[in-house]
């Protein structure tokens, strides 16, 4: 099993490891409801450090990155980021991803999921037809998590960059608890605010920076936290909310496909535009008792199957089950009466506007 450089400090933590993406990773400390409520009313550290980094480099990266990419990656300037999409072929979604600019139509660093580096990796590969330099960072790549509403206010004593007044999708790169070219960005993913934090694996940095955090009495915080904090929110998780077999427009992405430019599988997806989605991911909250889980068949008042359950959890800042599941188009409207099928029995649920938080 992978591990990542902070992998023994989990475990001297006691904290309950577990694979994830091919990863040792930290599951959980304490609770997942004590952590949970960290983050949304203080603040956190997650190691993420599983996630890949790609950098892309030449005066064609920018062209490739249109290429590949649902999102107009043109409109990045120096210091933005971008949440995009990587369609396949047939109009599904090899990955969900982040683009940084780091120096306008020349260098990108991109930022995919950590099931998904290989296969990232050689789909991005074969479109490379103009000789753009890439290099996958992602083995030598740390990437810490520090999220809540008091993380930025801890972390600004320990740089000079101003991250306190970072807006969201940003970045700045510059020296961090004495860590020279660490990227500080505010592209969280748990919806409570804060920063993560990339810089290279070496001269020590994993253990300094860590200690330093740690110091500030910043708590770790485990994988099954960021899953219930990411679903308050109504993000989708890839494997679970999104695949190869979804397109953007039925999983709510819509506002990242612009048909402003060439990229792949366009034309199926203008085309499915035109025609309307016939199945739809909706958030749902549980009206009766019961916790949804993934792949849980969703069904009418009549019994018939509907969809299918993609996320779920017992959300612990709002004391309710909720999940998220496709649904047909018919049955996708707020308010809309549907039913679970857990263990064989239809526990009542109603559609509701995302996010839950």
């Amino acid at each position: 099993m992978l591990t990542t450089p902070f992998t023994q400090k989990h475990i001297d933590l006691n904290a309950k490891m577990a694979a994830f993406a091919g990863y040792n990773m930290p599951i959980s400390y304490t609770s997942i409801n004590d952590e949970h409520s960290t983050v949304r009313n203080n603040a956190g550290v997650f190691d993420v450090s599983h996630m890949g980094e790609f950098i892309l480099k030449g005066e064609n990266a920018l062209d490739l990155i249109q290429r590949v990419t649902t999102n107009d990656a043109s409109k990045l300037t120096n210091g933005k980021a971008q949440y995009s999409c990587l369609p396949n072929n047939n109009g599904g979604i090899v990955d969900d991803l982040l683009v940084y600019c780091i120096e306008e139509n020349k260098v990108y660093m991109l930022v995919v999921n950590a099931s998904n580096i290989e296969k990232d990796w050689n789909w991005i590969m074969q479109f490379n037809t103009k000789n753009v330099e890439m290099h996958n960072i992602s083995s030598k790549t740390c990437l810490l998590a520090i999220q809540g509403p008091n993380a930025t206010k801890l972390l600004q004593p320990l740089t000079e960059m101003d991250i306190m007044n970072l807006k969201y999708y940003t970045f700045v790169k510059g020296n961090f608890a004495g860590v020279e070219n660490v990227i500080i960005s505010a592209t969280g993913y748990t919806g409570a605010g804060g920063v993560e934090i990339y810089f290279e694996d070496k001269n020590d940095n994993a253990n300094k920076i860590w200690e330093t955090i740690a110091q500030l009495g910043i708590k770790p915080i485990g994988l099954a936290a960021r899953d219930t904090l990411r679903l308050e929110m109504g993000y989708c998780l890839y494997g679970n909310d999104i695949d190869d077999t979804t397109n953007p427009l039925e999983a709510g992405l819509g506002w990242i496909t612009k048909f402003s430019k060439e990229f792949t599988a366009k034309a199926i997806i203008e085309k499915q535009k035109a025609e309307g989605i016939k199945r739809k991911l909706i958030g749902f909250e549980m009206i009766d008792r019961g916790i949804p889980r993934h792949d849980y068949l969703i069904k009418d008042a009549t019994g018939n199957t509907i969809g299918k359950v993609t996320s779920g959890t017992q959300a612990p800042s709002l004391n309710k089950a909720i999940g998220m599941g496709y649904v047909t188009i018919e049955n996708a409207t707020t308010d809309t009466e549907i039913f679970i099928d857990i263990r064989n029995t239809p526990v009542k649920a109603k559609v509701v506007k995302i996010p839950f938080a």
